[in-house]
């Protein structure tokens, strides 16, 4: 058998567990690969809670995947590249099937993925237990941010944020200059996806739960410059509609942020219909625009899949990604 090396090629994946603020001593670069799935490696990395004063270190665990064209390599002088990465963040419920679901889709673009799990670190076991505001998950996807800059074969200058409801408020507030100032230690994301995340709540004095907006980590007014997408039902049961997040981006004082927003109306869609999981019910009180402040009864929110829906926004953050990263 024809040799493609002149020495014997050993394919090395190795799992590199650091704190976020070390290089990886595996990553993508010195080996010969010839895999044509995704390699998998568990990490983790230090993050910090700020709901504890002072704030206390935390370890967060999450699931690094590597695009299909790093475990391509058919020489052992293959030429190194770095490629871009996303980090996704789940919603209320915790990781679930959207998550991969994106992930393998951006994989074979060419894009590593990292996936957190922001419950596993705070021993939340429950929608209910989550903490009181997505404020309080931002040091998180800035850690997973300074984390996968430091890896070797990733861009540092092309990593993403895709985020589902909670995450993607997180996703929504890493475009916001205050945010980024405050947990990013420099860093900024590079292009930012946010499916239904609780649009009217950005900027909104009205209701005194979210109010001073700032402070509770929902402002929305002076960004990064980094593109961003916004995809939300039009059916979706918190925003009740589309007009939410339209308006916010219409209120941006700056037009140069306003033509980095794209909100996509998904027609006839339900909150997390790219959670191609069974239907459920739940009850939040950040449902309904917040009528629960009004009212004292807790709205229900309708989690509904559709598939077709699920592969058209599928493609559109993947192309998104491609153009942006």
């Amino acid at each position: 058998m024809k040799m493609l090396c002149r020495s014997l090629c050993f394919v090395f994946l190795v799992v590199a567990i650091v704190p976020h603020t070390a290089h990886a001593t595996g990553g993508f670069g010195n080996g010969c690969f010839k895999e044509r799935r995704p390699a998998i490696s568990f990490i983790e990395f230090q993050s910090y809670d700020i709901a504890q004063t002072p704030p206390t270190p935390l370890t967060v665990k999450g699931k690094l995947k590597l695009p299909r064209d790093l475990t391509r390599r058919q020489h052992c002088n293959a030429p190194q590249h770095e490629v871009p990465a996303v980090l996704i963040l789940h919603g209320s419920a915790g990781i679930d099937a959207r998550g991969d679901f994106y992930a393998r889709a951006l994989n074979a673009a060419g894009i590593a993925t990292l996936e957190i799990d922001m419950w596993e670190a705070r021993g939340v076991a429950t929608p209910e237990q989550r903490p009181p505001l997505p404020i309080f998950t931002y040091a998180d996807a800035f850690a997973a941010l300074d984390f996968l800059s430091s890896q070797e074969g990733i861009d540092p200058l092309r990593i993403g944020v895709l985020g589902f409801s909670w995450g993607g408020v997180v996703s929504m507030a890493a475009a916001e200059e205050l945010y980024a100032g405050q947990f990013g230690n420099g860093l900024r994301f590079a292009a930012h996806v946010a499916h239904y995340p609780v649009c009217y709540a950005f900027n909104n004095y009205d209701i005194p739960a979210l109010s001073p907006p700032d402070l509770l980590g929902i402002q929305f007014l002076d960004l990064t410059g980094a593109p961003v997408l916004i995809q939300v039902g039009t059916e979706d049961d918190y925003d009740n509609g589309v007009a939410p997040c339209t308006e916010l981006v219409g209120d941006l004082f700056d037009p140069a942020d306003r033509a980095v927003v794209e909100v996509v109306g998904v027609e006839g869609a339900f909150h997390a219909w790219d959670r191609l999981e069974v239907p459920i019910t739940v009850f939040d009180p950040f449902g309904d625009e917040g009528s629960v402040f009004a009212t004292g009864v807790v709205p229900q929110v309708d989690i509904i899949p559709d598939v077709e829906q699920a592969d058209a926004s599928r493609r559109r953050v993947v192309r998104f990604f491609s153009r942006n990263l």
